[in-house]
C-alpha cells in the first residue's frame, strides 16, 4: 500500500504543478486556477485521468453512467467511461441536445441558467458519477445532481478536478463529493 500511496502522492504533485494561477482574471480578486496546461503534457494528463479512475475503481464498481458536464467536464468523463466499460453522457446548456430532453435552471451570481440531458440518455436505478472541472460555489454541481436525480437515478459521486475551498460549494451538496486538488 505505502508504494501505491508514493506513487499517488507523486502523481497528484505533478498535476498540481501543472495548474497555473492568474490573479485578477476574469476580474479583479479573483485568482484563476487554469487546468489547460495539463492537457500540454500528456503525462500529466494520463496521470489526472489515472487518479480519478482509480478513486472510482476503488469506492463506486457499480457505477452504470458518467456525466459529464459542459464544457469542460467532457475533457475527463468520456475517457473515464471509455476506461471503465461504462456510459458516458453529456449535460449541456439550454438548447444544445436534440430530441427530448429534461432541464432544470439554476442560479449564477449575475441571473440564471439552464441544464439539460436527453430524456433517455439515463434510465431510471442507474447509478451515476458527475464530473466536471472545477468545484467553487457548487450551483452548478448541485443542479446537475438534482437534474440527473429528476431522471429517478442515483447520483453516487461529484468528482472535480479542483475545489475552491473557500467558496464552500461542498456545503451546499449532500452528496459525496472527491476532489483532486484542493486550493
Amino acid at each position: 500500500m505505502a508504494c501505491n500511496e508514493a506513487i499517488r502522492a507523486a502523481k497528484l504533485a505533478k498535476i498540481r504543478a501543472a495548474v497555473q494561477s492568474y490573479p485578477d482574471f476574469p476580474k479583479p480578486g479573483v485568482l484563476f486556477r487554469d487546468i489547460f496546461p495539463i492537457f500540454q503534457n500528456p503525462y500529466v494528463y494520463e496521470d489526472l485521468i489515472s487518479v480519478m479512475e482509480d478513486h472510482i475503481k476503488e469506492q463506486h464498481l457499480q457505477v452504470d453512467v458518467l456525466v459529464g458536464l459542459e464544457s469542460r467536464g467532457f475533457l475527463f468523463a468520456p475517457l473515464l467511461a471509455y476506461n471503465l466499460g461504462k456510459s458516458f453522457v453529456p449535460v449541456r446548456k439550454k438548447g444544445k441536445l436534440p430530441g427530448e430532453v429534461v432541464s432544470i435552471k439554476y442560479g449564477l451570481e449575475y441571473g440564471e441558467d439552464t441544464f439539460e440531458v436527453q430524456k433517455h440518455a439515463i434510465k431510471p436505478g442507474q447509478k451515476v458519477i458527475i464530473v466536471d472541472d472545477l468545484l467553487a460555489t457548487g450551483g452548478t454541481m448541485k443542479a446537475a445532481c438534482e437534474l440527473i436525480e429528476n431522471l429517478k437515478a442515483e447520483v453516487l459521486e461529484c468528482i472535480t478536478v479542483i475545489e475552491l475551498l473557500d467558496l464552500k460549494g461542498r456545503e451546499r451538496l449532500n452528496r459525496p463529493c472527491t476532489t483532486i486538488l484542493q486550493f
